[in-house]
């Protein structure tokens, strides 16, 4: 490589670090390279917005996975791929005829700005955080009223995970009035949902069970909204914690020269015990 040619690299290379728009703009060219019909990669040319949605998903988890984990190199990796799936959408509705990259990043400015006029206008900044939610609420039920005419539930996204979902439809009844009056109440209607379900599942059928455990489940999501707890963020906390502590059972049992079918609870729930132990002692040692 001439001297020309590298310095000519470290000059593109850093035009990229300190502008972000040459690196968007980069981006944008691959993705239409991408799916260049003459020249194009045969994969991305078959895809569509329905099979490229799944992926876009994936990527917004493993983005919350590498924000859990505290993984910020990770974290670089995982949000740039969630950029390209933006990317991907804009290009295809540029080929569609319906926007571009630029529009995306136009409408969203846009909004950014119409709704933080503490910072952007002359609204006063005195506003506490909850102030400048139920201000950010009321210019998105403003929007919605300028619509066409839409229930108090229309528009919370169906490919939501459930129980993100189930929060947000709680969140848009309780603007209107329909919510448990305190966090008491949800508690008592999970002890009796999960009683009648305990002593009913006998005589229930399989479907009404099923309903049943929504039913359950669909309360558990409010009583997290009551709490201001993400049950999504709690529930992967949970499954980490058990994910850790059942590794340090098969852990103990290695050292015993077991393994999980080779032993019985009692010898798995003593090692889970001794692990939640360990993990206390460790807490209070930070």
């Amino acid at each position: 490589m001439t001297l020309h040619r590298a310095a000519s690299d470290r000059t593109a290379s850093d035009r990229l670090v300190h502008d972000p728009e040459a690196g968007i703009e980069r981006l944008v060219e691959i993705m239409a390279r991408l799916r260049d019909p003459e020249a194009g990669c045969p994969w991305d040319l078959e895809q569509d917005f329905a099979t490229i949605a799944p992926y876009t998903i994936e990527e917004a988890y493993e983005v919350a996975d590498a924000i859990e984990r505290r993984a910020w190199g990770e974290l670089r990796g995982e949000l740039g791929d969630l950029l390209f799936q933006a990317v991907y959408h804009a290009q295809m509705a540029a080929e569609a005829g319906h926007f571009g990259f630029a529009d995306v990043v136009r409408a969203v400015s846009d909004k950014m700005v119409a709704r933080h006029p503490h910072v952007f206008g002359d609204e006063s900044r005195d506003k506490t955080a909850e102030d400048q939610t139920r201000d950010w609420e009321r210019m998105k039920a403003a929007e919605r009223a300028g619509s066409p005419a839409k229930g108090t539930l229309d528009g919370v996204a169906l490919g939501l995970p459930a129980l993100t979902r189930a929060v947000k439809l709680q969140n848009r009844a309780a603007r209107v009035g329909f919510d448990w009056p305190s966090t008491t109440e949800v508690v008592d209607k999970i002890a009796e949902e999960a009683r009648e379900l305990a002593e009913a599942r006998d005589r229930l059928t399989e479907a009404e069970v099923f309903e049943e455990f929504g039913d359950l489940l669909f309360v558990v999501a409010n009583l997290a909204r009551h709490l201001k707890i993400d049950p999504e963020t709690a529930l992967r906390a949970a499954n980490s914690k058990f994910t850790r502590r059942f590794a340090a059972i098969e852990a103990g049992l290695a050292l015993r020269g077991k393994r999980p079918e080779d032993s019985d609870l009692a010898e798995m729930d003593a090692l889970w015990n001794a692990a939640k132990a360990s993990e206390r002692i460790a807490a209070q040692d930070r």
